[in-house]
């Protein structure tokens, strides 16, 4: 069975498509066969690869209404991870399932038969705590949590606590929670140091090595389709996930 693992933080903006993104890149270097799944109505995983969403017929929704396969709505990214697509479709998946009972296993189900073609299945959840994330945690064997190192970023990760302990409780008892990824990391001021050294103290939870650094990169990689991997390969931030994926596995 593959590693499956949801990258979820309910705050926007805390690099969640970037890690998922990336880190699966470094993964397919390094030789192993994965999966992203963009789990995202705002489908920015899927734009950010050099896939417009716009120009799909079918996607991750066309999947969780039982209406497609995951393996027929597979696309091979060039030398890269193989990627389930998302739509703004998607939205309006979360609303139809919410009326079925074991809804939020839709896409547990839905990845089943893929799952012996892969060594790591990475699902970027939404920024929400609903009903999507809630299938991407159930779907999951583990979570990884990317966190901003500034304060206000840290007010919502106690209620993702909280919906992860009831999805061990009600749908996934395997879930395990990888750590706290810290991004956007300026290590050269003091708040960002003090937030990283706090981190772990008041979540009770392993703090991902190395931190993530802060980098315009980051921006200008999704513009053509590409990960930093291939647009800035020596700079920090690329070598920073190369060292993550390493020491994942």
């Amino acid at each position: 069975m593959p590693r499956t693992l949801a990258v979820a933080n309910q705050k926007g903006g805390v690099a969640k498509t970037t890690t998922v993104a990336t880190l699966g890149a470094a993964l397919t270097e390094l030789g192993q066969r994965v999966l992203l799944v963009d789990l995202d109505p705002q489908a920015c995983l899927t734009f950010s690869l050099g896939v417009d969403p716009e120009d799909l017929e079918v996607s991750l929704h066309h999947v969780l209404l039982g209406g497609s396969k995951a393996r027929d709505i597979l696309i091979a990214l060039d030398e890269g991870p193989d990627l389930v697509p998302a739509t703004i479709e998607l939205a309006t998946a979360e609303v139809r399932l919410s009326r079925d009972s074991g809804a939020e296993q839709s896409l547990r189900t839905a990845l089943r038969p893929l799952a012996s073609s892969y060594d790591w299945i990475l699902i970027d959840c939404p920024p929400t705590l609903g009903l999507l994330t809630v299938n991407g945690l159930s779907a999951a064997s583990e979570v990884l949590i990317p966190l901003q190192c500034e304060t206000l970023a840290h007010r919502g990760v106690g209620q993702l606590l909280d919906t992860i302990h009831d999805v061990q409780q009600l749908t996934n008892p395997g879930l395990e929670i990888l750590g706290v990824l810290p991004t956007l990391y300026d290590g050269r001021t003091t708040h960002a140091r003090t937030v990283l050294e706090t981190i772990a103290g008041t979540y009770e939870l392993p703090v991902l090595q190395p931190p993530i650094p802060k980098s315009i990169r980051f921006a200008e990689a999704p513009a053509i389709g590409q990960t930093i991997l291939t647009t800035a390969p020596t700079s920090p931030g690329a070598a920073a996930y190369r060292e993550l994926a390493k020491s994942l596995l």
